[in-house]
């Protein structure tokens, strides 16, 4: 996997600040919660949840005020968290995500401008591709690892398997209407390292702060890998 960078107002940070990096965002569990969190309050024992039920690779998403605050919270307080920051889109974003301690980096897309940053962050990043000329693209950037997305609407598993055989080389997180009874098909294929989604996330239990039950949803995931 490559680097990574941004922030608007936010310094990149040193090396003396900067989170630990991750060599792979594809080993670190069969399945990357995708995180959207309205209230920061909510990160921590939502991160600690999903980290007990066996899911430590966490993606939020930054569509909401809250995410960056969200992401310095369990980065400062989850230790055995991977906090990562999804829905990156710029440069600027890049840096804010490294700033408020992301270790890896997600993008539905890119731009060569938003490549070159995440190039630059010094973090493992996935972005995303949906067609097999982007995918080529960013081989010819020397980028193998990729976030397929939106996945089942992109064309599912069927899709991944006909890229395997020409493009053998390269790895994917498919993200995008992917459930649990889903997951495992993709997990099955040699070019897939994890899948991203939500269903460990009910909007229910997250209204109700049940984090019991994210925590037994998250383990029912987590056991996909096995």
């Amino acid at each position: 996997m490559g680097d990574v960078t941004s922030a608007a107002s936010s310094p990149v940070p040193t090396a003396a600040s900067a989170p630990a990096a991750v060599p792979s965002v594809l080993g670190l569990a069969p399945v990357i919660p995708v995180v959207v969190l309205h209230d920061a309050a909510d990160a921590v024992p939502l991160a600690r949840a999903l980290v007990a039920g066996g899911l430590p690779a966490i993606e939020v998403t930054l569509r909401t005020p809250a995410a960056l605050d969200a992401i310095r919270a369990i980065a400062d307080e989850v230790p055995d968290a991977v906090i990562g920051a999804g829905t990156v889109l710029n440069p600027e974003q890049v840096d804010a995500a490294r700033a408020a301690g992301s270790r890896f980096l997600v993008s539905p897309g890119w731009s060569p401008r938003l490549l070159g940053a995440m190039r630059d962050s010094g973090v493992p990043f996935l972005p995303g591709v949906s067609t097999a000329s982007e995918v080529v693209t960013l081989l010819d950037e020397g980028i193998t690892e990729m976030k397929f997305f939106p996945a089942e609407a992109a064309g599912g598993t069927a899709y991944l398997k006909s890229l395997a055989a020409p493009l053998p080389q390269v790895r994917f997180c498919p993200t995008g209407g992917i459930g649990l009874a889903s997951a495992p098909a993709y997990l099955a294929l040699p070019n897939v390292g994890c899948v991203g989604g939500t269903w460990m996330l009910p909007a229910d239990a997250l209204a109700a702060k049940d984090w019991g039950r994210v925590r037994e949803l998250a383990r029912e995931a987590a056991a996909l890998g096995r």
